[in-house]
């Protein structure tokens, strides 16, 4: 078989309660589906959050190649007046003002490294943000599908329910004419109530179902929601190819290696001289000097106000000469982390590749148990077709009846799941090649 295609149409039920007011059903398809969870998504807006955060780190650190101007202003009342060899200096109200310019020249490849540092931080973060719109599809079609399954279920529960009211009925009807048992009508009766019971416990998940698909779409609780794909398109899996090239992780564990490395030129950067230009320019006044002068033997007061400018220009080399080992061990600590870096990407690479491994296996015995599930049902079909005519012409008991009818519900059931999982098995595939996307 090439290729199936089963159709089933899923009609689900399910009462809000009383208090709330009746609501159009949301319909969505699967594809809207993912765009609503992408939309609603809190962990994708945080993640793309951390993108824009990453973006201004790289800008930030850019700007460590650009000169810096600053600009200080200071005042000053200063009482008593100082004595200097019998003149007063007055600085009641003095005051400063300038602007300096600081332009590093060379930081020993700590500006380069840094600029490396945030565009491996960028990078990070934009896999980061891949890696959970992959995760927030994946739950989407899981979701999806999941309560596509329930409804199905429901369905059929409603379908075995219906054969065995009419039993009940006919039962009924033979045992007045005589031709049943009581025990016939109570073993009919004993299995509606099991019946009952297990469609009633598909019912509430169902609605459990229908809550989750609400959560993940941005929905109220309260939502019913009617799935427009319910056609299960199943077709033999082609060449599953187990490659992780595109893996979100893989890719995150290569960027942590790479700013390892960057860590231990940093750290070897502090071994090295920084050159620096500084250049600056201050400006002061309301400084008095106050003293007594002798003119033609007379002591005349006099006072003279101080304002001027100060230029300066800086040129400052700093070398590391003694720090006790400091610098060496930031060393040894950087090439330690990044021998753990490489250890987790050798590692995690080996599961990775494992977890490919696994989804190509499930996506190939999921199709096998499609076919298994299929021919199950037919069988179950035929079974039950023939018990019910035994039955009807006195042939076999109620028991064989009952039996082929149990038969029915979990061959039914049995290809319900093998469908689904069918279907979160694709999903899984994709998302383990970090190929998944629409």
């Amino acid at each position: 078989m090439n290729k199936i295609k089963i159709i089933i149409s899923c009609c689900v039920a399910l009462c809000t309660v009383s208090e709330v007011p009746a609501q159009q059903p949301l319909r969505i398809s699967l594809s809207e589906c993912r765009e609503m969870a992408l939309t609603h998504s809190e962990e994708l807006q945080q993640a793309d959050n951390t993108i824009q955060q990453a973006k201004l780190d790289r800008k930030i650190a850019a700007t460590a190649y650009l000169p810096k101007i600053d600009g200080a202003a200071t005042g000053a009342y200063m009482l008593p007046n100082i004595d200097i060899m019998g003149m007063e200096l007055s600085m009641r109200g003095t005051y400063m003002a300038g602007l300096s310019l600081t332009q590093p020249i060379y930081a020993g490849g700590k500006i380069s490294t840094g600029n490396r540092l945030a565009r491996i931080g960028e990078e990070v973060a934009s896999e980061q943000y891949r890696m959970k719109r992959m995760d927030v599809i994946a739950d989407a079609d899981n979701a999806y599908w999941t309560y596509i399954a329930v409804g199905c279920k429901v369905r059929m529960l409603e379908s075995y329910k219906a054969q065995m009211d009419t039993l009940h009925k006919q039962t009924e009807t033979a045992l007045s004419a005589g031709l049943a048992t009581e025990n016939d009508l109570l073993r009919i009766e004993a299995k509606r109530s099991e019946i009952s019971y297990q469609l009633q416990k598909v019912k509430n998940g169902a609605d459990l179902c229908r809550m989750s698909l609400c959560r993940i779409v941005g929905a109220d609780f309260n939502t019913q929601i009617e799935a427009v794909d319910t056609t299960f398109i199943i077709s033999r899996p082609g060449q599953l190819t187990p490659d992780i090239a595109s893996r979100p992780e893989l890719h995150l564990l290569e960027k942590q290696v790479a700013a390892g490395k960057e860590q231990i030129r940093m750290a070897r950067a502090d071994m090295l001289p920084t050159v620096g230009l500084g250049l600056s320019y201050m400006y002061y006044g309301n400084v008095k000097l106050n003293s007594m002068v002798d003119v033609g033997g007379t002591k005349v007061p006099f006072s003279q106000e101080f304002r001027d400018g100060i230029g300066m220009a800086v040129l400052s080399v700093k070398i590391p000469i003694f720090h006790w080992g400091e610098i060496h061990k930031k060393v040894r600590k950087a090439k330690y982390e990044l021998k753990n870096a490489e250890l987790d990407l050798q590692k995690n690479t080996k599961l990775l590749n494992i977890e490919v491994q696994q989804a190509i296996r499930n996506v190939q015995d999921g199709y096998e148990l499609i076919n298994t599930a299929e021919k199950g049902l037919q069988q179950a079909d035929e079974n039950l077709r023939v018990m019910r005519n035994r039955y009807v012409a006195s042939m076999a008991p109620l028991t064989d009846l009952l039996d082929a009818q149990s038969q029915w519900q979990q061959a039914e059931s049995n290809l319900i799941e093998a469908q689904t999982q069918y279907k979160i098995y694709e999903t899984e595939y994709l998302r383990a090649t970090g190929a998944l996307d629409f």
